[in-house]
């Protein structure tokens, strides 16, 4: 595994400090600052010869990773890199006497050290610290690539995401801001005086969403469990038992393809409001993304790609409407069933036998509307047919009272006034049932436990869901979604080292 040159040399001098009764492993590493905390507290630090004179009074440990290493002679400039960014230190003879052989013959790029020293600025006025001690802490035995930003396979970078974040700085901090958006929505949330809840992730009847389960089997139990397809029926029965407001920050997972935007192991937050409507809910949407970009710091105009998305500006087209208005196909075919299903194979559009009409809506909008809506838009009045969990509107039947926000020419989010009817519930997974009898293997399950928690009464309630991942990569500019996943799903390959062994030669 370890055959490389210059691995085994890398090897030997880790046996080297063993043998001189020094750990390549140690754990008593010191650090009183961060590197970036250095660079601000002695931003006024004094030039070398002066800094020297109160070198007795001011003394700091730093650690972090070696990134560069400038031998002079008797002397080196070393770049150090925790995770607050890059700090030079000054390492010389006359100070550390005989550690600085250790360092010259030991030190290479990829080691983890500790410094001890004091803080002065060179002759070109950059704030360094000057070391007075000097420790390898980890030994690195695999050399970091030299040209790691040119790398061309970049399914490279996903398998080993330990080695973009020690390389790519952006990367890193693409996940510090991916951490902070989770952080924002949970106090955004709490500040509306919503709970925060957790719901299984082990579902005895998977639901929530039209999509293919993972399957796994439980042995104490001895019975088949599905991975969380989505969390909502769990949140709905927290409400039928007295909870008004509750959201939860969840990992899903779905059995389907992996794209640019997709990952069959996600993250969103669904959340859940009493006696409010899904009209409330696209309200509280755009304040949402107003808090977001304020507390991000983020103009209202954001690029993304080679667009330019404008959150001033959110627009609401009914479902049918968007697919004449945007998807620009006329009128009188939308109307029309069979005139639409020829419109659509005549598109060269394949098409399953039997699709009732909603399914032919939710065809055409797929394949004509949703790439071309960009700019922040609710769709809204979504074919009852596809809305399995949303209510019927009052007024027209055919329709449901839901939406989902596109942005980018992707689905961001999906919202709806609930179905809260046991009997029309009832029915409508036995719609399902037949569906998945059919062959449709994304459509629901009968869960008669979750019909029965409607029977003793869910209040009026708004639900919606918001994808996380894809949330992300609309406010980092990032179109892949494998690069705001720390640990994304790969193709496997024979060996994992077999991709080590080849980036390290």
């Amino acid at each position: 595994m370890f055959s490389n040159i210059y691995i085994q040399q890398r090897i030997q001098k880790a046996d080297i400090m063993r043998d001189s009764g020094k750990n390549p492993y140690a754990n008593d590493a010191v650090k009183t600052i961060s590197n970036i905390d250095f660079l601000d507290k002695y931003r006024d630090a004094k030039d070398s010869n002066s800094a020297r004179e109160d070198s007795n009074n001011i003394k700091e440990f730093i650690s972090g990773r070696v990134k560069l290493v400038r031998l002079m002679g008797k002397a080196a400039f070393v770049d150090i890199e925790d995770e607050s960014g890059i700090l030079q230190a000054y390492v010389s003879k006359n100070d550390l006497g005989s550690d600085f052989e250790e360092f010259k013959k030991l030190l290479e790029v990829g080691d983890i050290v500790n410094i001890g020293g004091y803080p002065f600025k060179t002759k070109t006025n950059q704030i360094s610290i000057h070391a007075t001690s000097f420790k390898i802490l980890t030994k690195s035995i695999i050399p970091l690539p030299e040209k790691f930003h040119g790398l061309t396979d970049i399914e490279l970078r996903y398998r080993q995401r330990y080695l973009d974040l020690i390389m790519n700085a952006d990367v890193k901090e693409t996940f510090k801001i991916r951490s902070k958006i989770i952080s924002l929505l949970r106090k955004f949330f709490e500040d509306k005086g919503f709970l925060e809840v957790e719901t299984p992730m082990l579902h005895p009847i998977p639901g929530g969403a039209n999509a293919k389960p993972f399957i796994t089997h439980h042995n104490a139990l001895n019975v088949e469990r599905y991975l969380r397809i989505a969390p909502e029926l769990y949140l709905k029965r927290l409400i039928v038992g007295g909870f008004e407001s509750v959201f939860e920050i969840n990992r899903s997972f779905r059995n389907e393809g992996i794209d640019h935007s997709h990952n069959p192991e996600f993250t969103m937050i669904e959340f859940y409001w009493a006696y409010k409507t899904y009209d409330d809910l696209i309200k509280l949407t755009i304040e949402l993304f107003k808090y977001l970009l304020d507390k991000l710091n983020l103009p209202s105009v954001v690029e993304w790609g080679e667009y330019k998305i404008d959150f001033n500006n959110f627009s609401q087209i009914s479902y049918k409407d968007s697919l004449s208005k945007v998807g620009g196909i006329p009128d009188d075919i939308v109307e029309d069933k069979e005139r639409l299903e020829k419109y659509l194979r005549d598109s060269g559009i394949h098409l399953e036998s039997g699709l009732n009409y909603g399914k032919l809506l939710a065809e055409a909008f797929d394949n004509f509307v949703e790439s071309k809506l960009i700019q922040p838009t609710f769709i809204t009045e979504f074919p009852i047919e596809i809305s399995p969990l949303a209510r019927k509107n009052d007024k027209d039947s055919t329709i449901a009272d839901r939406f989902e926000l596109f942005i980018g020419g992707k689905e961001m989010s999906n919202g709806f006034s609930e179905l809260n009817d046991p009997l029309d519930q009832l029915e409508r997974f036995r719609a399902q049932v037949l569906e998945k009898e059919k062959g449709d293997e994304e459509a629901q399950y009968m869960d008669e436990d979750y019909v029965w928690a409607l029977g003793y009464g869910m209040p009026p309630v708004a639900g919606q869901g918001i994808g996380i991942d894809r949330l992300v990569m609309l406010l980092t500019n990032n179109k892949i979604i494998k690069n705001v996943i720390l640990f994304p799903a790969m193709k496997p390959v024979k060996s994992e080292f077999d991709i080590i062994k080849k980036d390290s030669e």
